[in-house]
């Protein structure tokens, strides 16, 4: 009989650990994306033109990206058309996993300072960034998450009316 019970909680444990690892895992935004319109969902552009959505979301963060990630390290090259037909403009950023801040270069010649930290559940990566114009403070906050092969990021950043404006792009893998 002890055996038995021994045998039952071997096999218990043989089947849990990888339910619970499986639960557990982050999601691995590797890949080749490109925008999705259709699923994003954009600010309406402000009276005058001036767009936020103009463009198909490019000025807002669309266009395609290449991703890497490893244990420690989230890796985002991103190429958006050039203004007015231009050359194409590319960027690369790089957010450690680990909550320890990030320094990339920002517009303008200044810094992008972020931190990246998982969500509790593990099911979403949350991205602050912080950039200073002028002694005035900018900061953004995102959430990254995979639904059903689409990855979103959903963006909070100030309006111009002093509110908030919040932007989800939406990418398809290639």
């Amino acid at each position: 009989m002890k055996n038995l019970l021994k045998s039952f909680t071997l096999i218990a444990i043989m089947i849990m650990v990888p339910v619970i690892c499986q639960a557990q895992a982050k999601p691995n935004f590797t890949g080749t994306w490109t925008f999705n319109a259709e699923k994003s969902k954009l600010p309406e552009a402000p009276a005058g033109g001036g767009g936020f959505g103009g463009g198909g979301g490019m000025r807002m963060g669309g266009g395609d990206m290449v991703i890497t990630q490893d244990a420690n390290l989230l890796t985002v090259e991103t190429t958006r058309p050039g203004r007015d037909g231009g050359d194409p403009v590319k960027s690369t950023v790089k957010y450690t996993l680990d909550g320890k801040e990030s320094v990339n270069a920002g517009g303008m010649g200044g810094e992008r300072k972020s931190t990246a930290t998982w969500s509790a559940d593990g099911k979403s990566l949350k991205i602050a960034t912080t950039m200073d114009f002028g002694g005035n403070a900018f900061t953004t906050n995102e959430e990254w998450s995979l639904v059903d092969g689409v990855l979103y990021q959903k963006r909070t950043m100030p309006g111009m009316d002093g509110g908030e404006t919040t932007t989800t792009m939406a990418y398809s893998k290639k």
